[in-house]
């Protein structure tokens, strides 16, 4: 892996080099093993945190990890082409739009001491900014190369937390063309039913049951690329004890695995359906 500024990242993308990286502030990694017609992100798989910002921030570490999305981004890891952020979604969520990305609030509770100053706010939304430049080229050398392009955005959700049953899997669609591209939301909803996990986790699959598909990722790629369908992927978080801050690396793996040879499937199903 290198070390490379945000334009050299962006330059090797338009000249479709391989190569893995992490931009220079170590806000976010790429890597790209082959230039495909898919690509898997993990934008909140980060648990960085600036040293700036720990004493005037309310919230514990902990607090923070159960908010985030760890370990998505080692479920996705074997693919060819994987963007991932590295910064904790309570420095700037890149889930969010630019002018939202920084709290002052999260999850009900004031985050800082203090208001940030923009300076403060300033080194954040650099990072935001940045790592959606680096987006925007990406999907467009994929669109340019296939006509067609599908982006697996994973993310997890605590599944404690609500008072009802919920889903092993959750899809958010309701910013993509379900019209166009229903087919293919279905089918892998289906796939993902069918995972299996250990101890007797049970595998279920549904769409927009807890979360909607309203992310800034999906809708920036949405928005910006006719021919890119982004499928909003939520595991609930049976791969960790969610209150006791403990990861189960087995189930972790086990996901990891699955998804190696569900996802390319998927993508090859998507691809000779649509490409021209």
């Amino acid at each position: 892996m290198q070390r490379l500024s945000i334009d050299t990242i962006i330059s090797k993308i338009q000249n479709e080099e391989i190569f893995h990286a992490v931009a220079e502030d170590y806000s976010l990694t790429l890597k790209i093993d082959k230039y495909v017609h898919y690509a898997c992100g993990a934008i909140h798989d980060g648990h960085q945190f600036r040293k700036e910002l720990w004493d005037n921030c309310m919230h514990t570490e902990y607090e923070r990890w159960y908010e985030e999305d760890p370990e998505t981004k080692h479920m996705i890891i074997s693919h060819p082409i994987v963007i991932a952020g590295c910064d904790s979604r309570f420095e700037y969520d890149l889930n969010r739009a630019h002018e939202d990305a920084v709290f002052e609030t999260a999850w009900g509770k004031e985050l800082w001491h203090k208001p940030l100053s923009e300076e403060m706010k300033a080194k954040s939304l650099e990072k935001h900014y940045n790592f959606y430049k680096v987006t925007h080229a990406l999907i467009s050398k994929l669109e340019e190369k296939f006509g067609v392009c599908i982006v697996y955005d994973m993310h997890s959700y605590n599944w404690k937390r609500w008072d009802r049953e919920v889903p092993t899997w959750n899809l958010g669609t309701s910013n993509v063309d379900n019209d166009r591209f229903g087919d293919d939301i279905e089918l892998w909803r289906q796939w993902l039913s069918e995972f299996k996990f250990p101890h007797e986790i049970k595998s279920t699959a549904k769409i927009n049951d807890t979360f909607y598909g309203n992310g800034y990722f999906l809708k920036f790629i949405t928005k910006n690329f006719r021919n890119t369908l982004v499928l909003a992927t939520e595991i609930a978080k049976v791969y960790c004890d969610e209150y006791d801050y403990v990861i189960y690396p087995e189930v972790v793996a086990s996901v990891e695995a699955q998804l190696r040879i569900k996802l390319p499937e998927h993508a090859a199903h998507f691809y000779k359906k649509y490409a021209k």
